[in-house]
């Protein structure tokens, strides 16, 4: 029996590839006829970021601060899908209902994205990678590789052209 698609998470980081891999994600939707869920996280501060703003502000300021950037982060995510969608001009109506839910989380993001998975039973994740050095990738990892790592269903991973930019996103 060959596997069903139903739900397809799309992970982004709202970088200037992101608009290349999306692309990805609206076609799997489609060939699929599958559930589209964009889902951004919102990485919180490390250690000693967290503790020198503990000291200047207050609790409430720095909960506003965090809705402010969740509701940007939707917003540019908004934005961002409609302005695709016209330019792909053989996605307009398709393309903005494909999305059936847009998520923006706070925590680490790779822990998110396989937690999100599960929450919504996606069939599959689509996220986008960039190309590390040896060093980099050994210091710090990165997010689409732990996904692989972490992930119990299948990860797509759309590899992102160097210096690939979009203009208007």
């Amino acid at each position: 029996m060959l596997p069903e698609i139903k739900t397809i998470l799309y992970a982004t980081g709202l970088g200037p590839g992101a608009p290349h891999v999306f692309r990805y994600a609206m076609t799997e939707a489609e060939k699929h006829q599958a559930r589209l869920v964009v889902l951004h996280v919102l990485e919180p501060l490390n250690p000693f970021g967290q503790h020198l703003v503990e000291l200047h502000i207050s609790q409430e300021q720095r909960q506003q601060i965090q809705d402010q950037a969740r509701d940007h982060a939707r917003s540019k995510i908004d934005e961002r899908i409609r302005r695709l969608c016209e330019k792909e001009s053989c996605h307009v109506a398709v393309g903005e209902k494909i999305v059936d839910e847009i998520r923006v989380m706070e925590g680490q993001p790779h822990l998110e994205i396989v937690s999100c998975a599960r929450e919504i039973k996606a069939d599959l994740i689509i996220i986008g990678s960039h190309r590390h050095s040896a060093m980099g990738e050994a210091m710090l990892g990165h997010t689409a590789n732990r996904v692989v790592h972490r992930s119990e269903i299948p990860v797509l991973l759309v590899r992102i052209p160097d210096g690939y930019r979009e203009a208007g996103f």
